[in-house]
């Protein structure tokens, strides 16, 4: 599975953009909140992804965080909830005020999302209501992150290598840069 895309941004849309990864153009949907969070056409960006099988087509949809990520995932687990209504809750505002909303059951926020009514909203809400993952504390843990994929990949290790080993839970879990590094490598290293 595709599980992240590093590349130049080719354009944005709303609800979707365009990556070139060495000369490969990839359309991945995505929501307003990691769209405003891109540089402009030309950058180069990275992004988490998730793609997704079906009879008539494959789609990939990508988030600029970890948080948001598991933020879709988790939606897509309530019944009635499908890709594009979990983007269009996830356009609402960051992964951690919608978190927030669903903790504190504000049914009200959710349903101002297109196409997602009070019913659905409701249903997100029962569904969800304490087993949301726990977010990801947001002091510090981006330079540490950029530190440690750089790390990596002096080390000689691709991206997508070091970004798949930096979201394991026992990496992200530790505290300093040193033993992020240790714990990466132990699920590089071949078994």
């Amino acid at each position: 599975m595709i599980r992240g895309l590093r590349g130049t941004l080719v354009s944005k849309r709303p609800g979707e953009l365009l990556v070139d990864v060495q000369g490969v153009i990839f359309r991945v949907q995505t929501s307003a909140t990691t769209l405003q969070e891109l540089g402009d056409p030309g950058e180069c960006i990275s992004l988490l992804t998730h793609l997704m099988v079906r009879e008539e087509e494959l789609a990939l949809y990508g988030f600029a965080t970890e948080t948001e990520l598991e933020l879709f995932l988790s939606l897509l687990g309530v019944s009635g909830v499908g890709p594009r209504g979990a983007l269009s809750v996830l356009s609402l505002a960051p992964p951690e005020r919608i978190a927030e909303w669903i903790r504190e059951e504000q049914v009200e926020q959710l349903a101002r999302a297109p196409g997602v009514g009070r019913k659905t909203a409701s249903r997100i809400v029962l569904e969800l209501r304490g087993r949301l993952p726990s977010p990801v504390p947001s002091s510090g843990v981006d330079e540490l992150d950029r530190e440690l994929l750089a790390a990596l990949q002096a080390l000689g290790y691709t991206a997508q290598e070091a970004r798949m080993a930096a979201v394991q839970p026992d990496v992200r879990a530790a505290e300093t840069l040193e033993q992020r590094i240790l714990a990466a490598l132990r699920h590089l290293a071949p078994s």
